[in-house]
């Protein structure tokens, strides 16, 4: 079993960084493989709706990230997610990625996913709102720990003097690991995971 976690800060080692390293650590130990990815600090372009990626899964714009990480998507069995916290959204380099990873690919349904945020001070929960949202419009299973998953510092220094912070993070990578057991156990038993039905949109409302 296998995590994708991706730090959408464009600081390497920063706190976004820290937060994710203490639920990629519990997760090894729990004999689950991992792979970090960092966004960088380049610029990412936005998603132009043109509805070119219906039939590849992939972005017609093969200028970043975005189609590796689909593609290791594709054999990752769960997804985490961590920003730092900018004006009380998150990152927008992150978030022009992910409108163009989660409408491209065809790879998120019933695999489980967190949203982990860093921030001095406010602005966590609504970036977590953010984040969250990609997890359901994909039928995702979103991971929750014993507070909201967040940390709290300026640098990594700060981070790693947040104890609820850390302790959040560490119990989330073990609610993680346990969910991934337990849908790896269910597969062996002969449960599928649900078919949806087929998309139906509503436009407008007729009488």
């Amino acid at each position: 079993m296998k995590v994708l976690l991706i730090n959408g800060s464009p600081n390497a080692k920063g706190c976004t960084y820290t937060a994710l390293s203490e639920v990629e650590k519990i997760l090894n130990e729990n004999n689950i493989e991992t792979e970090m990815i960092q966004i960088g600090n380049k610029a990412i372009r936005g998603c132009i709706g043109c509805g070119g990626c219906k039939s590849t899964k992939r972005c017609v714009f093969d200028d970043d990230l975005v189609n590796e990480v689909i593609a290791k998507m594709e054999s990752a069995d769960g997804l985490i997610i961590g920003s730092p916290v900018y004006f009380a959204s998150p990152n927008g380099n992150l978030m022009s990625m992910l409108d163009r990873m989660f409408y491209a690919g065809d790879c998120f349904a019933h695999k489980p996913a967190a949203a982990v945020v860093s921030a001095r001070r406010a602005g966590t929960t609504v970036s977590l709102d953010d984040l969250n949202k990609y997890f359901s419009i994909r039928q995702m299973l979103t991971v929750g720990s014993t507070y909201w998953n967040m940390v709290h510092g300026s640098k990594p220094e700060d981070v790693l003097c947040d104890e609820e912070g850390l302790q959040t993070m560490r119990n989330l990578g073990r609610n993680m690991a346990w969910i991934l057991k337990c849908i790896e156990a269910g597969a062996a038993t002969g449960i599928k995971a649900p078919a949806a039905e087929r998309e139906k949109w509503t436009n407008f409302i007729r009488n």
